[in-house]
């Protein structure tokens, strides 16, 4: 077989999911009808599963949008655990705000309003979990914001890292050469960093899952 994954495993492994949360499916909807980018819901298990087996007690997201990734890591945090996610939308920030009132988990969510590069510098805390899915052409500095606030064994998550395809791709429309370029120099990066230990991992629209070691 050319391929491990072909259309009919990929709508059989889809069969399984039955999500029940009806306010995830209205962010889902409302996601898809405004074109507004959110995670996968293979990535979105794979990020809860991580949560889950981490048991974390301060996780940082860093790209907030509509709450999506937010209110799922949320929910499976465990007691007195908490969130920060930074957001830099005064839009998204407004419709997140709506979608965490509706949740039963706005106490462990705290939402910093401004850009993740002005912001992260003067963070006090450190973390156990953090998210990254910001724009990519700030990824790597970013990257290295999120390593002085991660603690040791801590984990990092970083969305995005195949872009559609086109980091693996020779042919890369015009409009997203740029992007692209910052993806691909952003793996090398993050694949190599000596304080990691890292992996791509090819859920959703690629995963970079990294172990602070150092």
């Amino acid at each position: 077989m050319s391929k491990i994954l072909y259309t009919s495993q990929e709508n059989y492994i889809k069969s399984f999911r039955n999500e029940i949360d009806e306010l995830i499916i209205e962010m889902e909807e409302f996601a898809k009808k405004g074109k507004v980018p959110i995670l996968t819901p293979d990535s979105a298990q794979f990020l809860e599963q991580l949560i889950t087996i981490h048991k974390p007690k301060r996780v940082l997201e860093i790209g907030c949008a509509i709450a999506y990734s937010t209110i799922r890591i949320a929910k499976n945090l465990k007691k007195k655990s908490v969130i920060d996610t930074i957001e830099v939308s005064k839009e998204n920030i407004k419709k997140a705000k709506f979608y965490i009132d509706k949740s039963n988990v706005k106490d462990k969510i705290n939402i910093i309003e401004g850009d993740a590069l002005e912001v992260m510098p003067n963070l006090s805390n450190k973390y156990d979990f953090i998210f990254l899915d910001a724009d990519k052409e700030d990824y790597e500095k970013l990257f290295y914001f999120s390593l002085m606030l991660l603690k040791k064994n801590g984990i990092i998550l970083v969305d995005n890292l195949l872009w559609h395809g086109y980091a693996a791709s020779s042919k890369v429309p015009p409009k997203f050469r740029n992007s692209t370029k910052h993806v691909r120099n952003f793996n090398i990066l993050f694949l190599s960093h000596p304080t990691l230990k890292s992996t791509l991992l090819p859920i959703g629209d690629g995963l970079g899952l990294g172990i602070k070691i150092k």
